[in-house]
């Protein structure tokens, strides 16, 4: 017969519970230092677009090479600079993913990024 609540020893799982939770929640915290310090590199045009971008997803630089630049045709190079910035953010997105998966063990915590 089952005893009544059926939760025997719970309080020490309860315990073991918010210690992992604290645990997670501390390593979600460095990880996401990390990836805010890290700055990610997106290229186009054959790396003649580079465009760098931090963790924070802000742009911090655009390089761009010499003949990349053609004032009869300002719009590919419109469309370079957003291929290589959306490339840095992919990354980005990439990196992160990563990292929340060694964290949770491929749990999806929403709100999170």
């Amino acid at each position: 017969m089952a005893k009544r609540g059926g939760f025997t020893g719970m309080p020490g799982g309860m315990n073991n519970l918010m210690k992992q939770a604290q645990r997670v929640q501390r390593q979600m915290e460095e990880m996401q230092k990390e990836l805010e310090a890290k700055e990610f590199e997106g290229t186009a045009g054959g790396e003649a677009v580079k465009v760098i971008v931090t963790g924070k997803k802000q742009v911090v630089s655009v390089e761009l090479k010499p003949e990349v630049v053609d004032p009869e045709d300002i719009e590919m190079l419109q469309d370079l600079i957003v291929a290589a910035a959306n490339e840095a953010l992919r990354q980005i997105e990439e990196y992160h993913e990563q990292k929340m998966g060694g964290i949770s063990g491929g749990l999806n915590i929403p709100g999170i990024f």
